[in-house]
C-alpha cells in the first residue's frame, strides 16, 4: 500500500487562520467525545484558543467575504460546458445558507461564553503552567466533578455559537483544496523551487510524498514563490537535514 502523508501550506493569513480553526475544532471533537475529567480539562483549553482567535479578528465579516467569494466563481463556472449542474447547483446552496446564516448571528461570535465567570477565570490562570489546579480554581473544579449530562448540557451550550462559522470553514477550506488537480514532481536533491503566477492567485499549497521514503516536507513562500525541503529527521536528537536523493511528490496549487 502506498501511503501518501499531505503537508499543506496556507499563502496568506486568512487561510491561514480557518486552518488553524479547522484543526482546534477536530480536537474538540475528540475530547467532548471523552468521558475522564482530562479530556473535558483539554476540551475547555482548545474553546479557550478558539475564542482567543475570535476575539483579535472579525472573522464573521471574513468569513462572509470568503463565502460570497467562491459563490461569484461557481455562478461563473456555471456558464461553462460540462458542469454537473446538479452537483453545483448544492454547493451554491450550501453556500448561500451558510451565508445567511452568519449574517444572521448577532454581535461577535463566542462573545457570551468569553463573559461568563467561570471562562474568565480560566483564562487567566491558563497561561500559568498548571495554573487550574484545585486550588486555584475551585469554581472549575465544581464544574469537573459534576454530573457528565450536566457538564455535556454546559459544552453543548458553550459550542453552539461556533456551529455556522465551522460549517463555512469546511466548505471554504474543501472548495479551496478541491480547486485543482495535483501535478506529479521532482524535488532535485531533495529542493524544489516555483514561481507563482500573479494572475492566478494560489491560496493554498499541498504537497503529497510518499511515507516509505521516510522524510518530511518543509515548505515556505509566499504570493509570489515557494520552496519545498524534503528533510530527513535526526537520529541523534540533531536538526534534521536535507535529503540527498531526488524525492518524487504530488503538487497541488490550490486557487479560488
Amino acid at each position: 500500500m502506498n501511503i501518501q502523508t499531505i503537508y499543506e501550506f496556507p499563502l496568506n493569513e486568512r487561510i491561514r487562520v480557518f486552518m488553524r480553526l479547522e484543526q482546534l475544532f477536530l480536537q474538540l471533537d475528540h475530547f467532548l467525545a471523552g468521558a475522564s475529567i482530562y479530556d473535558k480539562r483539554a476540551a475547555i483549553d482548545i474553546l479557550l484558543d478558539i475564542l482567543t482567535i475570535f476575539s483579535r479578528s472579525d472573522l464573521k465579516s471574513e468569513l462572509i467575504k470568503e463565502l460570497d467569494r467562491h459563490t461569484k466563481v461557481l455562478n461563473h463556472l456555471s456558464q461553462s460546458q460540462g458542469v454537473d449542474n446538479q452537483k453545483l447547483n448544492q454547493i451554491l446552496a450550501d453556500l448561500n445558507q451558510a451565508s445567511r446564516n452568519l449574517y444572521k448571528s448577532n454581535g461577535k461570535i463566542g462573545i457570551k461564553v468569553m463573559e461568563s465567570d467561570l471562562f474568565q477565570s480560566i483564562s487567566q490562570r491558563n497561561s500559568i503552567p498548571g495554573g487550574s489546579c484545585s486550588f486555584d480554581l475551585p469554581a472549575f473544579h465544581f464544574w469537573l466533578e459534576q454530573d457528565p449530562k450536566q457538564q455535556q448540557i454546559d459544552l453543548d451550550r458553550w459550542t453552539q455559537p461556533f456551529t455556522d462559522v465551522r460549517i463555512a470553514i469546511k466548505l471554504i477550506l474543501d472548495f479551496i483544496r478541491q480547486s485543482n488537480v495535483p501535478s506529479k514532481e521532482l524535488a532535485q536533491a531533495g529542493f524544489f523551487q516555483l514561481a507563482l503566477d500573479k494572475n492566478h492567485p494560489v491560496q493554498l499549497l499541498r504537497v503529497s510524498v510518499a511515507a516509505a521514503l521516510g522524510c518530511f516536507a518543509e515548505i515556505s513562500g509566499g504570493k509570489h514563490r515557494f520552496s519545498v525541503r524534503f528533510m530527513q529527521p535526526s537520529i541523534d536528537e540533531n536538526r534534521p537535514s536535507q535529503v540527498s536523493e531526488d524525492i518524487p511528490f504530488l503538487l497541488t496549487r490550490c486557487m479560488f
